[in-house]
């Protein structure tokens, strides 16, 4: 009992050491290059970095709690919802937006409704592809990866095919949204993010709090009790959600999910999911604030964000896969 204890205390510890760096690194953030003294300066500087800051902390929330659900639910550490074509989705949409409607279309100089149009698309159609597909195969590891690696292929051969014969105007505007990046951040689609995600935690408390359990296995979860295919089906649901905000908000980030939901694991080593996703979340906030530090400061936007994550994500998935592979 006393080694659980001084175990419990460690984890907590550990997430208030984390929860510190976060705080310093927003301020840091917030105030690098910034004349404190220069009211005016200031707040024109805090008027453009609030929601980039804003829509980092989201991102990394809807991102990390996903990837741990995810995770946990299908029993594999090595997959996340962006590896099951979740980003060549959200490149086709883009595509064919494009494609069909111009760059003048309402879907692309209208935030809101672009936002809308995004995640309304990836939520029923993935919505369908995990509720369905997944629930045909059972569940199988081999298959979901097999599902996911013929999306890829179909959404980006879709896609590849109308920017052959797509405008060149238009495709030099599309590229630019299919960059992930903090730079063009709607504050209006902020809120919207932050109600949502908050309705899905809110709908999902129970089915969350039962992971510790699930975890354990399908047949020891019935055993105790657990409605183990509907929780499945709803926190399955819920990791779409997630997913399709936090793509719609800032664009593909491949790999985040991959490096904060392991990293969470390896830093807390903890069977807790409230302890894992905390975590996850935590460590994607500093992540993607030193992205966007090193993009803004160093790169001078010449390097998105999303090239250092996927760049460290991949060198980190091959990492874990021959470190598996060893033990």
């Amino acid at each position: 009992m006393e080694i659980n204890a001084a175990a419990l205390k460690e984890k907590r510890r550990m997430l208030w050491i984390l929860g510190a760096l976060v705080l310093l690194s927003i301020v840091f953030y917030m105030t690098i290059d910034v004349n404190l003294s220069n009211s005016k300066f200031l707040a024109f500087s805090m008027k453009l970095r609030t929601p980039k800051m804003v829509a980092m902390v989201v991102a990394a929330f809807a991102i990390g709690a996903a990837s741990i659900v995810f995770q946990s639910v299908i029993n594999n550490t090595i997959v996340t919802p962006c590896l099951l074509g979740m980003n060549s989705l959200y490149t086709l949409i883009h595509t064919v937006i494009y494609f069909f409607f111009g760059a003048a279309s309402i879907f692309v100089v209208n935030a809101k409704a672009s936002f809308l149009l995004d995640l309304v698309m990836m939520v029923v159609t993935a919505t369908i592809i995990y509720g369905v597909l997944f629930k045909k195969t059972n569940y199988n590891i081999l298959y979901i990866l097999l599902i996911g690696t013929v999306l890829s292929s179909l959404f980006g051969s879709m896609q590849e095919a109308m920017i052959r014969v797509m405008d060149p105007n238009d495709y030099d505007n599309l590229l630019l949204t299919l960059v992930a990046g903090f730079d063009n951040i709607n504050g209006e689609i902020i809120v919207l993010c932050i109600v949502l995600l908050l309705l899905v935690a809110f709908f999902l408390r129970k089915d969350i709090a039962l992971l510790d359990v699930i975890t354990l296995g399908k047949h020891q979860a019935i055993n105790l009790g657990v409605d183990y295919d509907k929780c499945i089906r709803r926190m399955l649901i819920g990791v779409t959600i997630y997913i399709a905000i936090a793509t719609a908000m800032v664009g593909p980030v491949s790999f985040l999910g991959l490096i904060l939901s392991n990293l969470s694991r390896q830093l807390l080593k903890s069977y807790r999911h409230t302890y894992l996703i905390l975590g996850a979340s935590m460590i994607g906030m500093l992540s993607l604030v030193a992205g966007q530090i090193l993009v803004e400061h160093v790169f001078t936007y010449a390097i998105p964000v999303s090239i250092f994550i996927t760049l460290g994500g991949g060198i980190y998935f091959l990492f874990l896969l021959l470190s598996a592979k060893k033990g």
